[in-house]
């Protein structure tokens, strides 16, 4: 049995170890920011007051993210910020903004406003997921509780697989 003592090069060792695996786990957490969507520019926001044209918005703020469905008198520019922890990490939504453009009917700005994550709920402005009805299961899941083969146990399904069917 070997007994491991305690001297100077072992703590220096040690030591040194320790610094650089902080070193290297710092590197790993540094946040990313992530910009999303219409920057909202205060000097081309000021060039836009109430009673301006469709085609003077359009000129000083640009094409909107969106407009309204039907009518087409407001224009939408949407922004979002998303912060990352780590690169391994999903982005956490920390601002969303909104800024909304009305039109009147001789197409001038009669008013316009700015929406934040205050003014409502948090929303998934492109959602490429349609959410569904009952459980979501995975692959194995289902196998194991037996979904879609007629038997009642996962046992029995485990059984057939293992056994080649028979």
């Amino acid at each position: 049995m070997r007994v491991f003592k305690a001297t100077g090069r072992n703590l220096r060792l040690g030591a040194a170890v320790a610094v650089i695996s902080t070193v290297m786990l710092a590197g790993c957490s540094t946040s990313e920011v992530l910009n999303q969507g219409y920057v909202v520019d205060q000097t081309a926001l000021d060039l836009t007051p109430v009673g301006s044209s469709r085609e003077q918005v359009l000129l000083s703020l640009g094409t909107p993210s969106t407009t309204a469905t039907f009518d087409n008198e407001v224009f939408y520019y949407i922004s979002q910020r998303r912060v990352r922890g780590a690169m391994f990490m999903k982005p956490k939504l920390v601002d969303q903004s909104v800024l909304a453009v009305y039109f009147d009917d001789e197409s001038t700005v009669s008013r316009i406003a700015n929406y934040t994550l205050q003014d409502g709920k948090v929303f998934d402005m492109i959602s490429r997921t349609t959410p569904t009805g009952g459980l979501d299961k995975s692959f194995l899941a289902q196998v194991l509780s037996g979904v879609g083969s007629g038997q009642s146990t996962g046992n029995s399904v485990a059984r057939s697989i293992l056994s080649g069917g028979q």
